[in-house]
């Protein structure tokens, strides 16, 4: 259906409104004000940022109604619409944060470590594999279409917590956490539960190796501009920290050189394998639980993954595609349990679910259901192509 033309105040309304919106950066806030401002009347609980954000830009779209000094350069192009009434609620690295790719190298490797340019090292002792990576994947809107040609590289990485034995880290303890670390690294081998291990001391060690698949997101949904992923132990490289994050165990502390390890792994994986800023997320905003259709089934990283710190930006603040791409809903203790860093993806999810909802002329909950179908006929697929490969490997 052709969209309405807009009169000439309308377009201005809605273009300064556009133009408003892009200088909030928190998503919640941007989110309230384009409602308020784009005649969206009903009753919200607002929070208490949004208030004070719609209060400071009073004065300037006051001032933006008395002429076109104040938009940007090339604001008229086309039919003068910046920001369209429906916005894009999925919160994204900015473009080139999304697009930068570090540039890391091998600079020496032997059998019991590697070094690389930005200073990583990585230790072998306990290197292993599994199967060969192989998976596929759908195209972003188009799932029900069927599934894309098989890959084998890594899409994207996954941030987990061990949330295993920890004690107070101080120099009087360095025997007792050394004992752990080792038990812990000869566990997770077994288990071959993740490619990448990152101690209490900083030290990085490879468990599987990255060719291979390892068992660490289970039933797992992430989607970035054109890709959707589902289980992800096949398409994402796993990285866990030693440490408890899990808010109902008691957050314990992360050592400095383990964000410092965590940064320089990141930079070359992203490296190596041209992996997007928006492809790296923690296991709690990627883990479901397709038994009762509830997003956050995992809590490892639900708050305080040191994004920033690790160099990548707050994806946090991007809507959950479990929920808005395949209508899973959530537990609503889940919210208090993690705070608002999680929260604004789960609440942004669901604001893009209502919306797409709206837009097909569906009641949410005949929408959920029309999404959680697609979600098993894709299962089925998985499902299919995973029986085949190992048919390929026996």
């Amino acid at each position: 259906m052709a969209r309405e033309p807009q009169s000439a105040p309308g377009r201005l309304t809605t273009i300064v409104a556009g133009w408003q919106a892009r200088r909030i950066e928190d998503p919640v806030a941007r989110l309230h004000f384009l409602r308020h401002s784009l005649g969206d009347r009903r009753v919200w609980d607002v929070p208490r940022l949004a208030r004070q954000e719609w209060k400071r830009r009073k004065i300037v779209w006051a001032a933006a109604g008395c002429g076109l000094l104040l938009l940007p350069a090339g604001a008229w192009k086309g039919n003068g619409v910046l920001w369209d009434r429906a916005p894009v609620l999925t919160a994204q690295a900015s473009e080139r944060d999304a697009n930068y790719i570090p540039s890391v190298w091998l600079v020496e490797q032997g059998t019991e470590r590697e070094e690389y340019s930005n200073g990583l090292r990585i230790e072998r002792r306990y290197e292993t594999s599994l199967t060969p990576r192989e998976y596929v994947v759908f195209q972003r809107g188009r799932e029900d279409r069927g599934a894309s040609a098989a890959r084998t590289a890594p899409a994207g990485i996954v941030f987990h917590s061990t949330e295993s034995a920890q004690t107070e880290f101080q120099p009087d303890q360095t025997r007792r956490m050394r004992i752990i670390g080792t038990a812990l690294l000869e566990f997770v081998r077994q288990e071959h539960a993740y490619h990448y291990v990152v101690d209490r001391f900083g030290r990085v060690w490879r468990i599987v190796r990255e060719s291979d698949i390892a068992n660490h997101a289970g039933h797992s949904v992430w989607a970035d501009r054109d890709t959707t992923y589902l289980n992800l132990n096949r398409s994402f490289l796993g990285i866990s920290v030693e440490a408890l994050t899990d808010p109902s165990a008691g957050q314990s502390q992360v050592t400095p050189a383990q964000v410092h390890a965590l940064r320089v792994l990141t930079e070359m994986l992203r490296s190596k394998y041209r992996i997007s800023a928006q492809n790296c997320v923690t296991h709690a905003q990627v883990s479901v639980n397709p038994g009762n259709m509830q997003a956050g089934y995992h809590y490892d990283w639900a708050v305080g993954f040191p994004y920033a710190q690790v160099g990548l930006p707050d994806n946090y603040a991007a809507a959950l595609p479990s929920i808005w791409l395949f209508g899973f809903s959530y537990d609503p203790s889940l919210v208090k349990v993690t705070g608002e860093p999680f929260w604004r993806g789960l609440v942004l999810g669901e604001e893009q679910l209502r919306q797409n909802a709206t837009a097909h002329g569906l009641s949410l909950e005949a929408y959920r259901g029309l999404l959680e179908k697609r979600y098993r006929q894709i299962l089925s697929t998985l499902s299919a192509n995973n029986v085949k490969a190992k048919e390929r490997e026996g």
